[in-house]
């Protein structure tokens, strides 16, 4: 469904301006001009003194229901909502704003559980509005390029595809994530395998089985910070995914093993810690991969460095832009993360979480 009155700027509302909002969409939405930011939810003074800042002419409102009630006696038009909430209020926000008659980016986790998502996405399509989730790590520079070489044939038929997300945070995110609970979408199999588990399907297809190790090794409530997945997708690949907070050091990012030949490279993606640390998104330059992300490709005598693509984090609004301008596919088909979740929700139904914090 295009926009409505064929209106040429799409008008927005950020819900929550913490990481997600205030480092992802934000910037990326301020950087393109297909989009205004007209409202920011937040209800955090110093949240609250960020978003004025960077968006001087937004509406800051406190909370989503007086952003709700000022939709509904006409004082604010609006045509897409974005969630930068916890999963845990994915549902009823995303639910009401459809209600509306708005499209809605909710950020991943898509929802806690395979329940909520699938209301959602039944919601949007009554409602004749787009639905999608930001899954920006599919535009990450080191996962555009492994989708070349596998997409290519350079590696041959691939076999098995290791994955990782790792940090070292032994203080914490510093925000819900540190005590939420698995079944509110808590967790780094949650959290991290919502982009890990999405860039496997994305390569190698639909997943067969699948089996999981969770483990918590801090006091106090919250779920799995050390955890890894292993995926046997029907294609015959093998992906194997860790996702780590505590991790002193750290492996290889993609080590992917195929019949011609081996690809590995190191480090995370620049385009967080560049967008944190105020980059345009809309500069010549954004994207470019930084000197810590080195990249080899071996055919078992020898190896070549490998250049990384850049990053591409707005190519998600300029898709988006795409969907309610013309009507064209929107970036992340909902139903892509709903097969993600199914896979979590049902790893988590199987794995119990190991608590080491005494032993």
């Amino acid at each position: 469904m295009v926009l409505r009155n064929a209106r040429i700027t799409i008008k927005t509302v950020i819900v929550g301006f913490g990481v997600s909002g205030g480092v992802f969409h934000g910037p990326l939405l301020g950087a393109n001009p297909a989009y205004s930011v007209d409202a920011i939810v937040t209800g955090n003074p110093a949240r609250i003194a960020a978003a004025r800042s960077r968006f001087p002419e937004a509406l800051i409102v406190a909370d989503y229901a007086r952003l709700l009630e000022l939709v509904d006696d006409g004082t604010l038009e609006l045509d897409l909502v974005v969630l930068g909430t916890p999963p845990a209020l994915h549902r009823d926000q995303a639910l009401a704003a459809v209600e509306r008659g708005l499209h809605v980016v909710v950020d991943k986790p898509f929802a806690p559980s395979v329940q909520d998502a699938q209301a959602m996405i039944a919601a949007a399509a009554d409602a004749g509005v787009l639905l999608t989730v930001f899954q920006n790590r599919r535009w990450d520079g080191d996962f555009l390029t492994v989708a070349d070489l596998v997409g290519s044939g350079r590696l041959g038929e691939i076999r098995t595809f290791e994955s990782r997300f790792e940090w070292w945070r032994p203080e914490g995110f510093g925000n819900w994530r540190d005590a939420a609970r698995a079944d509110d979408g808590g967790g780094l199999l949650t959290d991290l395998g919502s982009h890990l588990i999405d860039q496997a399907v994305q390569l190698f297809g639909p997943v067969e089985e699948a089996r999981a190790t969770l483990r918590r090794h801090s006091d106090g409530p919250g779920a799995d910070e050390d955890s890894f997945a292993e995926l046997q997708h029907a294609s015959g690949v093998v992906s194997r995914l860790w996702m780590n907070g505590l991790a002193p050091a750290l492996g290889p990012r993609f080590h992917i093993l195929g019949s011609r030949a081996g690809f590995t490279s190191w480090g995370l993606d620049g385009q967080e810690p560049a967008l944190a640390a105020g980059a345009d998104p809309s500069k010549p330059g954004y994207g470019a991969v930084p000197t810590r992300q080195p990249a080899r490709l071996s055919d078992g005598s020898s190896g070549v460095d490998v250049g990384l693509r850049p990053g591409d984090y707005p190519a998600f609004y300029r898709l988006l832009a795409d969907a309610l301008h013309r009507d064209s596919p929107v970036p992340v088909e909902p139903a892509d993360a709903l097969e993600t979740l199914r896979i979590i929700r049902q790893l988590h139904a199987t794995t119990p979480i190991r608590s080491l914090a005494h032993i």
